[in-house]
């Protein structure tokens, strides 16, 4: 008895006479744009179509509150002029260059800690982790304030040991480091990272160092160090971003006004303040569109220099 055969797929003939399956892309095209809709539209009606109109406001005189009016590159000659906006940049660049490699640097070194198999070990982790689960709350950086403020617990131990600063945020030369401290303190996303890292690094080249004699320092800087770069080159990009993009700490800290002589005026602060309490949303979109460019610039020679410093094991070997 022959056995049921499944019935042949329909044959379409195409342009030159060849007999060839009917394709079903029609039917998988529009699933596949149904399931893509809610992100293609949140895409444009959040993201595409703001940047757009932010970038058009960026050329007018805009008051919120009133009709956008075309000046075209007056906004962007005006931050030339304005010396707060050359201050939000000296603070921001300042904090920066200072928080992002010392908040890479303890993330690093709690990593290296924390890698060694030790009792406990998973217990020290969650606590080092714990205050990047808080972020740039307001609670934190009220908590922050009043530790750094005139008379609050940091400048009280100081004074015991002599050294009279009189508060780091009502000076204008130390305000900017409790902000530093706090991104410092908040290393636990990095550290994470790092140790995933440390665990894919081969133990043999460990061992084979310890057969040559190779001290603890020279095994950091010739093994660690460069099989971890692709992580360390990850975290920098990554900090570097989220410090230009730093807000809360800044503006709670500083009471919302920039501290004392604008000392902890960052850029986004800045932004803020022109955008909804002078309401100068025009000037404020030029703002961001220089900060968008400034952290595109930098992030790009980032990845320019990685090629002398980030090693691939994979594209060693071939």
């Amino acid at each position: 008895m022959a056995q049921a055969t499944a019935p042949p797929r329909p044959l379409s003939r195409s342009r030159d006479g060849d007999a060839r399956p009917v394709p079903r892309r029609r039917s998988q095209a529009l699933s596949a744009h149904v399931f893509l809709a809610p992100w293609l539209i949140g895409m444009i009606a959040l993201t595409l179509g703001p940047m757009l109109v932010s970038l058009y406001l960026s050329f007018t005189d805009y008051g919120l509150f009133t009709s956008p009016r075309w000046v075209g590159l007056a906004n962007y000659r005006y931050m030339l002029e304005d010396d707060r906006f050359i201050a939000s940049i000296g603070a921001t660049l300042k904090f920066v260059l200072i928080g992002a490699p010392l908040k890479l640097a303890a993330a690093l070194a709690v990593a290296l800690l924390l890698n060694r198999a030790s009792r406990g070990v998973g217990l020290y982790r969650a606590a080092f982790y714990a205050p990047s689960l808080l972020g740039a709350s307001v609670s934190v950086a009220l908590v922050w304030r009043s530790l750094f403020a005139t008379d609050g617990l940091t400048d009280r131990s100081l004074s015991v040991l002599g050294i009279n600063v009189g508060g780091f945020t009502d000076n204008p030369d130390y305000a900017l480091y409790p902000l530093i401290t706090l991104t410092v303190w908040q290393f636990g996303a990095p550290m994470v990272i790092f140790l995933a890292g440390l665990k894919q690094i081969p133990k043999e080249l460990y061992e084979a160092a310890s057969l040559d004699g190779a001290k603890r320092m020279r095994i950091f800087f010739s093994i660690t160090l460069p099989m971890l770069s692709p992580v360390l080159f990850f975290n920098l990009v990554m900090e570097i971003i989220h410090s230009f993009q730093s807000f809360t700490s800044a503006f709670v800290i500083s009471g919302g006004s920039g501290g004392p002589s604008d000392s902890t005026l960052l850029y986004s602060l800045y932004l803020y303040e022109q955008a909804f309490t002078n309401f100068h949303m025009g000037y404020a979109s030029a703002m961001a569109w220089v900060l968008l460019a400034v952290v595109g610039l930098v992030t790009y020679f980032v990845f320019r220099t990685s090629r002398k410093w980030v090693y691939y094991a994979q594209e060693e070997a071939s």
